[in-house]
């Protein structure tokens, strides 16, 4: 880190608020010994966990406040009723230049739902987006929309394209990502009007976007894009199959060697090996759900992580802070026609 950042953390949100936010501030502060952390929640609560770790407490200011959002909450309910919570203290804080980025693992709609209406989108931007990052086959790839957004439209996904290339190109550090539209079959006749409509502007107007084509579910663990497109219906059900998918096999492996003596004995062998995988895999490393298109960095981590996958969502926000991966959105944005509206696009045409 060449400058200094700060990141608004969350303190109250996740299942183990704040014990495990104070401790992977801790990882990320070693990690990211330049970047400062702000913390919102209840001080009373926050304050003894900082006891043990005087570094962290040197680079950490806590804003005391004991409103909190429930993970019960309807999104609704806590955008008018949270104005002092945690979770919207801490978004304030980006919409005030106070921080580059807010990371919190409490309630995704309505973090969502404030994030939107406190930071807004970005201009050319008409609904963010939830991207994540997955382990597959050749390297990682970015998935995006994970659930934000049930139905869209096709300028929806052009610009869910858009946010995916260029994060592709900041973060994951590829030249020339490639982008693929999920859809039931490869061929230009299969799936919905929408996804049909951004196949073929992306084909006849890329505007600096790679574009593959339609890839089906098996292409998101073979690594065949680096940046697959969905809406958020299709994408949070490839999401949530994927980590079941995880759980079961990784359930299957652990069975399979306690089943008998010799089985233990080949785990004893195979150690090294399976701990390799299961680092690979790990959800915890790649824990960090991004909004993509706000006016402001926004993470998610998963609720029920540890100390080390908040760190991790910790290190994303950094990352695109660091990348100043909106302001690339824009400047992409303003150079492609793929900015103009499908309607608009027809017409001119």
């Amino acid at each position: 880190m060449k400058a200094l950042l700060t990141i608004a953390l969350d303190a109250m949100g996740g299942d183990s608020a704040p014990r495990i936010v104070v401790r992977g501030a801790n990882i990320a502060r070693r990690r990211y010994p330049d970047v400062r952390f702000r913390l919102f929640g209840d001080e009373r609560r926050i304050a003894p966990l900082l006891k043990r770790m005087p570094k962290l407490r040197r680079a950490i200011a806590i804003d005391h406040t004991e409103e909190v959002v429930t993970d019960d909450d309807k999104p609704s309910h806590a955008l008018r009723q949270g104005k002092r919570s945690s979770m919207r203290l801490a978004i304030n804080a980006v919409r005030d230049g106070e921080a580059e980025g807010v990371v919190s693992a409490g309630n995704t709609g309505a973090l969502m739902a404030m994030a939107k209406f406190t930071l807004k989108t970005l201009p050319g931007i008409d609904r963010p987006a939830i991207a994540a990052v997955f382990p597959n086959y050749r390297s990682e790839s970015v998935m995006l929309d994970l659930g934000a957004n049930v139905e869209c439209n096709a300028d929806n996904l052009i610009q869910f394209a858009v946010m995916g290339s260029e994060f592709g190109r900041s973060v994951l550090g590829l030249e020339n990502p490639s982008v693929g539209l999920l859809n039931v079959g490869t061929e230009e006749v299969k799936g919905h009007e929408s996804v049909r409509q951004a196949a073929a502007i992306l084909r006849e107007d890329g505007a600096g976007i790679r574009y593959h084509g339609f890839v089906e579910g098996d292409d998101i663990a073979m690594g065949t894009v680096d940046v697959i497109v969905s809406d958020g219906f299709s994408g949070n059900i490839a999401l949530k199959t994927i980590e079941g998918s995880v759980k079961l096999y990784s359930e299957f492996m652990r069975k399979a060697f306690k089943s008998s003596v010799s089985s233990r004995l080949g785990y004893l062998l195979a150690r090294r090996s399976l701990n390799k995988m299961r680092a690979r895999v790990d959800p915890r490393r790649y824990n960090g759900a991004m909004f993509l298109g706000l006016n402001g960095n926004v993470v998610k981590s998963h609720g029920s992580t540890d100390a080390f996958g908040f760190a991790n969502a910790i290190g994303v926000a950094v990352d695109m802070a660091a990348h100043r991966f909106n302001e690339k959105i824009t400047a992409q944005l303003d150079r492609g026609s793929l900015s103009m509206p499908v309607r608009t696009r027809a017409a001119a045409s």
